[in-house]
């Protein structure tokens, strides 16, 4: 507590000094942003990040400093880590720890048993949480075409929607690039995704529509969100190429984009889920929170 005080107290000479020699204040706004984040947040985007791409810091700090940041969710933790999280204020904004992998999902029969066991018996801890959404997968193909893999998904699907709503829990399947990093990943474009929730016909399914791997695989992202927002509950975030920083070194215009998403009327999360290149890596999803607040 002693060294936020004296930040404080730094800042405020800062600006007392400036004052009295007529100087500018951005500087003194610029380091006050730092420590004030979260007070000038324009609130059009809930901002949350992935845990794993911050696993070397662990969670109590990534809590502390998301916190002082303005971000108000960790994604991607399951029941052993929320008590951390509700220690500090802060959301689930998408729960994990039903799934088998990646790559053994709805899309194959041979993993239902597990898959509807493991997802009942998470539903319910979700919404005891006081959390929504929990992550689910397609699966690989594994020469599977699109209509076995929508019917596959629709068999395992249909069996948990009915717990996912009596418990006002939103089941919500990731959409992966295939063709860099995850290969043969069957619900790898919007198109197949919003089919396959199309089919089920159930607000307690939805898409988790990552910028990231759609920009890999299909481009065309604001359009694509325009047309789709409605199947869509949550989003991630990542550099193109390379999966880095979203700054000015990769392709995607993500001021551009936020406003797309705020323009649809979305009121979920938006999750950084870059890997940092720069050493500091909260000086790095500060930086992104920035580039997010439009």
């Amino acid at each position: 507590m002693s060294s936020n005080l004296s930040r404080r107290s730094v800042i405020k000479n800062i600006v007392a000094g400036a004052v009295a020699l007529n100087i500018p204040l951005g500087f003194s706004a610029m380091a006050n942003s730092n420590e004030e984040n979260m007070e000038i947040l324009k609130g059009n985007i809930n901002h949350s990040v992935c845990r794993w791409c911050f696993s070397s810091i662990d969670l109590e700090t990534l809590c502390i400093e998301a916190k002082k940041i303005g971000i108000s969710a960790i994604d991607l933790v399951g029941p052993n880590d929320w008590p951390i999280l509700k220690k500090h204020g802060l959301m689930s904004a998408m729960c994990s720890g039903a799934e088998i992998n990646l790559v053994d999902g709805f899309n194959d029969p041979q993993f239902h048993e597990t898959l509807i066991k493991n997802y009942t018996e998470m539903i319910p801890l979700v919404a005891k949480a006081g959390y929504k959404n929990l992550i689910c997968f397609s699966g690989n193909k594994r020469g599977k075409t699109d209509e076995e893999g929508w019917n596959n998904c629709v068999k395992g699907l249909q069996a948990l929607i009915p717990l996912a709503q009596k418990h006002n829990v939103v089941l919500v399947m990731e959409l992966l690039n295939s063709k860099i990093d995850h290969k043969d990943y069957q619900c790898d474009t919007t198109k197949w995704g919003v089919e396959l929730a199309k089919r089920l016909n159930s607000e307690h399914f939805k898409l988790l529509y990552d910028i990231y791997h759609m920009q890999i695989d299909e481009g065309d992202v604001i359009r694509t969100i325009r047309e789709n927002h409605k199947y869509i509950a949550h989003y991630h975030t990542a550099g193109v190429p390379g999966r880095n920083e979203i700054d000015e070194n990769q392709e995607l215009n993500y001021p551009a984009i936020m406003k797309a998403i705020v323009q649809t009327g979305f009121t979920g999360y938006v999750a950084q889920e870059f890997i940092p290149k720069n050493p500091n890596k909260i000086d790095s999803l500060r930086k992104a929170i920035a580039i997010c607040n439009i």
